[in-house]
């Protein structure tokens, strides 16, 4: 196999509706040498071509999720972006046990879409812990596209470099510190549940009161980003709370989602 794999035009093309219509991604040409670079390392694994290779992941749906695992991008840390969480101790969870308690419902419900390794939605359970007194309860389902990051997520473990930004308290309550690392007690993990989803799809999810997809539609263009929401609202709650990626925007969107600035971050939310 060639150490660099250069696309024609045409080859370019359909990788690039393939991988669309198959997960909402775009690709453009000022990225396409990103899409070869990631091609590179799975045609050399098999050791095949890159027409054959296409007409593998166009009928092995098993080889197209190892492919589209291999093309995106799994930046995270423990509390990125702090701001999120401070608006979500400071308003978004009040805000909402206010509510619910009016409602005798004492579990928020949470959606960690795009997870990756498992730093954001082990992040919402240690915040969550120190936030929600009894008899509140509270569920987090974390997902992704990437099987490799979720059996990371799922093993809970972290090296010492991976978990800069954790507080003190937090690292010696939810942490065990182990062989070349940390890895995150049982009690924590059980407070989330990891699976596959391709947010193309419906995830099957009902009545969420709170949604964190956090630079993950600044990969896909307007009309992927579109649906995306649309199915996001169907499910949330009809009290619920949105948020995004700094970087990204739902301006000029058609969508129900109304903006929201405070003191600590900005969010959407969903009011009905």
């Amino acid at each position: 196999m060639a150490d660099t794999v250069f696309l024609s035009n045409a080859d370019f093309e359909q990788y690039r509706m393939l991988i669309y219509n198959e997960s909402g991604i775009h690709f453009t040409p000022t990225n396409r040498s990103i899409l070869e670079s990631r091609l590179k390392d799975r045609l050399r694994e098999k050791s095949i071509d890159v027409r054959t290779y296409y007409n593998t992941i166009s009928r092995d749906k098993e080889e197209m999720k190892s492919f589209l695992d291999s093309i995106t991008t799994n930046l995270t840390r423990f509390f990125r972006n702090q701001a999120h969480f401070d608006v979500l101790e400071h308003h978004i969870v009040p805000e909402l046990m206010k509510l619910k308690k009016s409602l005798g419902n004492t579990t928020i419900k949470i959606w960690s879409a795009g997870c990756s390794t498992g730093e954001e939605p082990y992040t919402l359970a240690m915040l969550m812990s120190q936030i929600t007194p009894a008899p509140w309860k509270f569920e987090i389902i974390a997902s992704d596209i990437s099987l490799k990051c979720l059996m990371t997520a799922k093993e809970g473990f972290y090296a010492d470099s991976r978990i800069a930004g954790v507080p003190d308290n937090y690292l010696h309550k939810f942490f065990d510190k182990v062989s070349g690392g940390y890895k995150i007690k049982h009690d924590l993990m059980s407070k989330v549940r990891f699976d596959y989803h391709n947010l193309k799809n419906d995830s099957g999810l009902h009545n969420l009161d709170i949604v964190f997809c956090r630079n993950v539609i600044i990969y896909f263009d307007e009309a992927a980003q579109t649906a995306v929401m649309k199915r996001f609202w169907d499910a949330m709650a009809s009290k619920s709370f949105l948020l995004i990626g700094h970087s990204e925007s739902l301006f000029g969107m058609d969508t129900k989602f109304e903006f929201v600035k405070t003191q600590w971050s900005t969010f959407y939310k969903k009011w009905i």
